[in-house]
């Protein structure tokens, strides 16, 4: 039987699994993400297991990444501010212990793939994680974007809310960008209450809400896509969806004609964060047959 593997190298854990043609999960394992030779070790013991069937890997990893092929670096996780993991080739690594064919790519890439292989005539959209950082993936006619690298979308500027001029971010290198204000950390900063634990009527969610909704304005007006979706931790909150639209609505002020505002602001289709896996098999696959 035919398997392709899927690495979800996140700053926290790395999520290691086999699927098969279908797409369908095999087996699937997760570790904490620790110091690259442990954490890599980890993961090649873990593909050993399959290496007699196991057809390609795709790789999402945290960023910045090097995904340009040609480059000296490519393969590498890059000026990552993740300690230990700055200028790590990953995909070297692996080859050399693993020889496969490799596809490389962004966590949030894999993802966005992921929801465009589930969701049926779908081939333009926009993925957003927010959570302990902000990252975007955007696919276009099936593709995903980027020349001399990937996207950045988590850190963008966007304008300050009026209840919120005194806070400064929390983006080591930029502040108040969209990570800086949005991202989970952002919520104990302000408040002193981890995310998880502020009721829904605190104030500082229509805060997180205005910025998500700036996120998801720019996305609509540059990229123009059939869908948008929002994952993540932050997300997560039952009520977020819903003030995000609100938001968002409030500031498109009906430029643009968009698909009706349920189905085209919505929340990841595949459960428990499983997006990156299928867009991962996915990838593989394709990477497969391309090369």
């Amino acid at each position: 039987m035919k398997l392709y593997g899927s690495i979800e190298a996140g700053g926290t854990k790395f999520v290691c699994a086999v699927g098969n043609d279908k797409l369908e999960i095999i087996d699937i394992i997760q570790f904490p993400t620790t110091k690259p030779k442990e954490t890599l070790e980890m993961t090649v013991n873990y593909f050993e297991r399959f290496k007699d069937n196991l057809q390609s890997v795709s790789v999402a990893s945290f960023g910045p990444i090097d995904m340009v092929r040609g480059s000296k670096t490519y393969g590498y996780i890059t000026s990552t501010p993740k300690l230990f993991w700055d200028n790590t080739n990953i995909i070297g690594f692996l080859k050399d212990r693993i020889p496969v064919i490799y596809y490389f790519t962004t966590d949030v890439n894999a993802s966005a793939f992921g929801e465009m292989v589930v969701r049926k005539d779908v081939d333009s959209l926009v993925y957003y994680t927010i959570g302990t950082g902000i990252g975007g993936g955007v696919i276009q006619s099936g593709h995903e974007i980027g020349g001399v690298g990937h996207g950045e979308l988590g850190h963008i500027y966007v304008a300050k809310h009026p209840a919120d001029y005194d806070f400064d971010g929390v983006c080591p290198f930029h502040g108040a960008c969209l990570e800086g204000l949005a991202a989970g950390p952002s919520l104990e900063a302000r408040t002193g209450i981890k995310g998880e634990l502020i009721p829904e009527n605190h104030p500082v969610w229509d805060i997180q809400a205005f910025y998500i909704a700036q996120a998801v304005m720019q996305a609509t007006l540059s990229f123009r896509p059939q869908i948008i979706v929002l994952g993540g931790g932050v997300m997560k909150q039952s009520h977020m969806l819903k003030r995000v639209k609100s938001e968002f609505i409030k500031l498109l002020n009906g430029y643009v004609s968009i698909p009706p505002i349920d189905d085209y602001i919505v929340l990841p289709a595949v459960d428990n964060n499983g997006s990156a896996t299928v867009g991962n098999f996915w990838l593989a696959k394709r990477k497969l047959t391309t090369d």
